[in-house]
């Protein structure tokens, strides 16, 4: 029997949660989602510059699952980008980390079903 998941620690809860190309209706568009950990992931390692083994601790996670997570992250953004996607943030199983002592699970309407756990 597999051992059971860990949830994720991250401390993000994104205001905007939608990006689109500029002037494109979205009914032309796809929409690629990243889950809440890969957005926190991109920006432990990206915007922080923090190296895995750092960024994977703030996480509670190991250092090879960030790794996944990430690359998972910086491969939807590319695809985005690229492709002129809308990228969605939404979803995910993690706790939502408000200061080093306190922690919550985020509300059901937040979590999503793409690739997300539900719990």
């Amino acid at each position: 029997m597999p051992r059971p998941r860990k949830r994720r620690h991250i401390r993000i809860d994104p205001v905007v949660r939608f990006y689109k190309p500029q002037g494109v209706p979205m009914r032309q568009l796809r929409v690629i989602t990243i889950k809440d950990e890969e957005l926190e992931a991109l920006s432990l390692a990206d915007a922080k510059g923090l190296d895995q083994e750092e960024a994977a601790a703030f996480m509670n996670i190991s250092r090879s699952t960030f790794s996944r997570i990430l690359a998972r992250a910086r491969h939807a953004v590319a695809m985005a980008l690229t492709q002129g996607a809308a990228l969605e943030i939404r979803g995910g199983d993690f706790h939502l980390v408000l200061d080093e002592d306190e922690e919550r699970t985020p509300p059901e309407n937040t979590k999503g079903t793409h690739n997300a756990i539900n719990g």
